[in-house]
């Protein structure tokens, strides 16, 4: 709808004052007011609630993409407008759904909140940051002619909790995303592919080694969005795997998109890492195993 500008302006103003009432206020009743003021009977109040909500529930893994495309600014040191603006923007060009906004009109929003809410410099601070992201990702939809529906489309994939025993000690091997968050190695299961070849040859390309698939740890499944397949439906089967201890490389890092990092870790630091809630199950397992063998 053409008020859905006023409805991201109506949301950043609700932000805004969060933010600066070192998020004491609820959200939902700033957000009430701000609607009543500038936007009474606004056909866009479901916009702006599942906004609002959204950009909450991601501000953590919101502000680690803003922490790594702009390292130089750390969130805390950038203006309050000028961060909530990058939460917004980011928050649609990372979650929202593509066809209803497109990367492009993601970046283009934020960036005219930054004009018209922002100081001198807002916009083109904004456009870098959102710039760099989308570079990131790929550049999802650059060459998209018009937002066809498609079908939920299911994947495949296999994973590992990667180990190698070095000086005595046992070490885990993680790749790191965008989103702050140390995960496991994957690879997509391809056609006539095998569960063990799928992870050997995945866990080559985000970790540079090879690995001897071991025991069968668990799996499971999440939805998430692909600008050019749609709606995706990943199940995920998880191994543990065993490796020599050598220097890992983030192979082909330009494919791997939402991938910047790769470590070894000691056993004894795995449990102070940032993990998604659904792999800890898995990693708890998997460090059970290693620990009674």
């Amino acid at each position: 709808m053409a008020n859905r500008h006023l409805a991201r302006s109506i949301v950043l103003q609700t932000l805004y004052e969060w933010d600066f009432s070192s998020q004491k206020i609820k959200p939902e009743d700033i957000l009430k007011r701000d609607v009543s003021e500038f936007a009474p009977g606004a056909e866009s109040d479901q916009f702006m609630k599942n906004l609002l909500s959204g950009v909450i529930e991601k501000q953590k893994d919101l502000d680690n993409v803003i922490a790594s495309a702009a390292p130089e600014w750390p969130i805390e040191k950038i203006a309050i407008l000028d961060r909530n603006i990058l939460r917004i923007g980011l928050f649609e060009l990372l979650f929202a759904n593509r066809e209803q906004v497109p990367p492009k009109v993601a970046i283009n929003e934020a960036i005219e909140l930054a004009k018209k809410f922002g100081g001198e410099t807002s916009g083109k601070f904004i456009n870098g940051v959102l710039g760099a992201v989308y570079k990131e990702m790929g550049e999802p939809g650059k060459d998209d002619k018009a937002a066809e529906k498609k079908p939920i489309t299911n994947e495949t994939l296999v994973g590992a909790v990667v180990y190698a025993h070095h000086q005595k000690e046992i070490y885990i091997a993680l790749v790191h995303d965008v989103f702050g968050h140390w995960t496991l190695t994957k690879g997509k299961l391809e056609s006539g592919e095998n569960e063990q070849g799928a992870l050997v040859r995945g866990a080559k390309e985000e970790l540079g080694i090879t690995i001897k698939v071991k025991d069968r740890l668990g799996e499971n499944a999440y939805e998430t969005f692909h600008p050019e397949k749609g709606k995706l439906k990943k199940h995920v089967v998880y191994f543990l795997a065993e490796a020599p201890f050598e220097d890992l490389t983030l192979e082909n890092k330009e494919k791997k998109g939402g991938l910047d990092d790769v470590k070894w870790f000691r056993l004894a630091e795995i449990l102070d890492l940032n993990f998604y809630d659904d792999i800890l199950p898995i990693v708890t397992k998997a460090i059970n195993l290693l620990v009674k063998s």
